[in-house]
């Protein structure tokens, strides 16, 4: 069977432009959420999210470009040129044998509801001719394969807050069925807009806590009450094993397996018992041949919500039995806020780098124990300690489940 590792990663995310920043902020746990920036949020009852600040991609896209896509296609953009950079892949890989897969969410939200106001205020002719590229979410994947001439599969997963994961998760499987030797893949999302704050906070989905912003996404805590809005992408490049060690590329780690399933349950909830994750987890040990006490490491989904710590930590349960006690489960949307499509991307970049680099992210405001969520949280900072095999979980609105497994290499020939 080919093998799949990782060997390039690019992240644009609220607590950091780039890779380095990201995990360096992360390893901390202090919050990246602040009062909102990108517009006037003072008439909603929900004014605070974790925005990506100091972004300019102009560098990357060059000016008029990046002025004819908008923002969730730019984070794309500027993460995809840090993981093939890094991946090393500019001339290491034919056109047509690379390919590219980036899940999203919504799409170019901003861009909807300005459309739509112009349309309903100056009439159609004022309508930008651009707003369909502006808006499809497939235009984070095509405008990557366009600037680095990557003309294998391509992709543009839209299963919620799942479709990262499941954009990697598909990549994955060309690289195993052999239709890619290269695959560039995650999530990206811009979603912090008047609209989508709103309608997240008439469901009563998101924290309240707008006068302490850093202390709102607590997942896992007692006192949690919602989770905080954030932007942002991360990417991996994933590539067939023998393929990176022909080229001489580095590892960070290698992809085992994925792991996918649906609640079919409701279609914003989750099931008490997680049992819809739980056979997206069981599916992945399945599928990598991964024994319940080889997993040291969990990066949660861990939204800070009520109902999806409490299920998942259930499912975690479920699934790993008398070996849960041992496991390290931290979620790192503490840190960065949840980014809907684009949080599968992100936090698979710190799954790859907490088994690469041995260090587990803490859970960010983990304060007080929930008697209903009874597993090892990294509360108390970063953790030290090798990580042979870790999963990343995601799951979306509409029931659909996913989750990533990673293995540490010792060396290039394991």
């Amino acid at each position: 069977m080919r093998r799949v590792v990782v060997t390039g990663l690019g992240v644009v995310a609220p607590n950091g432009n780039n890779v380095a920043d990201a995990w360096a902020s992360v390893l901390t746990g202090k919050s990246a959420a602040g009062r909102i920036s990108l517009f006037d949020a003072s008439p909603l009852p929900v004014q605070i999210a974790a925005e990506v600040h100091g972004f300019d991609p102009v560098g990357v896209m060059g000016a008029k470009q990046a002025r004819q896509s908008s923002r969730f296609v730019q984070f794309a953009a500027v993460a995809a040129e840090e993981a093939i950079t890094d991946a090393g892949l500019e001339t290491g890989c034919e056109g047509d044998r690379c390919g590219c897969s980036i899940g999203v969410g919504v799409g170019g939200m901003d861009q909807i509801e300005e459309a739509t106001i112009t349309l309903r205020d100056r009439g159609y002719r004022r309508v930008s001719p651009l707003f369909v590229p502006y808006m499809i979410p497939n235009m984070a994947a095509g405008y990557v394969a366009l600037a680095h001439g990557l003309r294998g599969p391509n992709l543009g997963t839209t299963t919620a807050c799942a479709s990262g994961s499941h954009a990697i998760g598909e990549a994955f499987l060309h690289l195993r069925a052999g239709t890619a030797e290269a695959m560039v893949a995650g999530g990206t999302e811009a979603p912090i807009t008047p609209l989508s704050v709103a309608a997240f906070a008439r469901m009563h989905a998101l924290s309240t806590r707008n006068d302490a912003p850093r202390e709102a996404s607590r997942p896992f805590d007692l006192q949690r009450d919602g989770f905080v809005i954030g932007e942002g992408c991360g990417l991996l490049v994933l590539e067939e094993y023998s393929h990176a060690v022909r080229r001489g590329a580095k590892i960070y780690a290698e992809m085992l397996a994925y792991g996918l399933s649906a609640d079919a349950y409701h279609i914003t909830s989750p099931p008490p018992d997680g049992n819809g994750i739980a056979r997206a987890i069981r599916s992945a040990l399945q599928g990598g041949g991964i024994c319940l006490d080889e997993i040291d490491h969990i990066n949660a989904h861990g939204t800070s919500t009520p109902a999806n710590d409490a299920s998942e930590s259930a499912a975690i349960e479920s699934v790993f039995g008398q070996c849960a006690a041992k496991l390290a489960v931290s979620s790192t949307k503490g840190v960065t806020g949840h980014c809907l499509g684009g949080a599968g991307g992100i936090e698979a970049v710190f799954t790859v780098l907490a088994v690469s680099q041995s260090r587990i992210p803490p859970t960010a405001n983990y304060t007080w124990p929930d008697p209903d969520c009874r597993l090892d949280y990294v509360g108390e900072g970063v953790r030290e300690q090798k990580v042979r095999f870790a999963l990343s979980n995601s799951c979306g609105f509409g029931g659909q489940n996913a989750c990533l497994a990673f293995r540490r290499l010792e060396s290039a020939n394991p």
